[in-house]
């Protein structure tokens, strides 16, 4: 029965470990990139549009002035809330799909 050198291990795991720092950089990049990249989403049949980007932040909330006029205050609140979490959620699949293609997929905790 032949012995595993010690050193073929610590060879594997280094090598690992520069895949994984490898890995952590195009993650750590993607994600500036998307900090540019914008989702849009909108509620009360277009009323309220809001924008947020890939850094997970509202970039804009737009409401049509007639909703103004005719709805009352409550209601033109919970369509910006609506828009703003629907924003938000899309901006979130939007990271997470990109950063799934760097990755291949894989789920590793701590990097993504």
């Amino acid at each position: 029965m032949a012995k595993k050198k010690g050193n073929h291990f610590r060879g594997g795991m280094s090598e690992l470990m520069r895949q994984a720092s490898r890995m952590q950089r195009k993650i750590e990049a993607r994600k500036e990139e998307l900090k540019a990249e914008t989702v849009d989403a909108s509620a009360g049949n277009d009323q309220v549009k809001a924008v947020a980007n890939g850094a997970r932040e509202l970039v804009s909330i737009t409401i049509d002035p007639e909703l103004l006029k005719g709805e009352d205050l409550d209601m033109v609140q919970d369509l910006v809330v609506a828009a703003t979490n629907a924003a938000l959620n899309k901006a979130t699949e939007m990271v997470d799909a990109e950063l799934e293609k760097v990755t291949g997929g894989m789920k590793i905790p701590g990097l993504v």
